[in-house]
């Protein structure tokens, strides 16, 4: 009967496993801290081509991107969605834009015919706004801009060296 009574007067041994993590918990919860707050958002950080696809449908992306990736008859080096974020980065340099409240990017796509497609672009923000309307022949991969913006941004790309 003496030695049932020892038996369970014994504290069961911790694991030094456990002692070792204890011991190290506030390390470890403050690199976790560090990785949500400072790796996280710049992996989750909004660019333009995330911005316009949000609300397309497959189609329409396909229209867009096409359009986003037009590089002139040369088929060499700046392209479309370049120009527009260049222009957006010199009017925002040292902001995250695409992380304001108050920027939108709304892009519409209509079919003017058989695979010619209208597609307005919008970017609305805090400080100014672009707007541009192209037509794009997705046959022969022509674009076309429909006021003098846009037609200046299908230019620079045309001539460009």
């Amino acid at each position: 009967m003496v030695k049932d009574s020892k038996k369970k007067e014994e504290k069961p041994k911790e694991s030094q496993f456990k002692k070792f993590l204890i011991k190290r918990a506030p390390f470890y919860l403050a690199a976790i801290a560090i990785l949500i707050i400072f790796i996280v958002p710049g992996l989750t950080k909004g660019d333009l081509q995330s911005s316009y696809r949000e609300t397309l449908t497959e189609e329409e992306i396909l229209v867009v991107d096409s359009l986003m990736s037009y590089n002139g008859p040369d088929k060499e080096g700046y392209s479309i969605k370049d120009a527009i974020s260049n222009e957006i980065s010199e009017e925002y340099p040292n902001e995250e834009i695409y992380e304001n409240k108050k920027t939108k990017v709304i892009t519409n796509v209509s079919s003017l015919g058989e695979k010619i497609y209208q597609v307005v672009f919008n970017f609305e923000s805090h400080k100014k706004d672009f707007h541009y309307n192209w037509n794009i022949d997705m046959k022969t991969g022509d674009v076309k801009g429909n006021d003098e913006e846009s037609q200046y941004i299908v230019d620079l790309i045309d001539f460009y060296d």
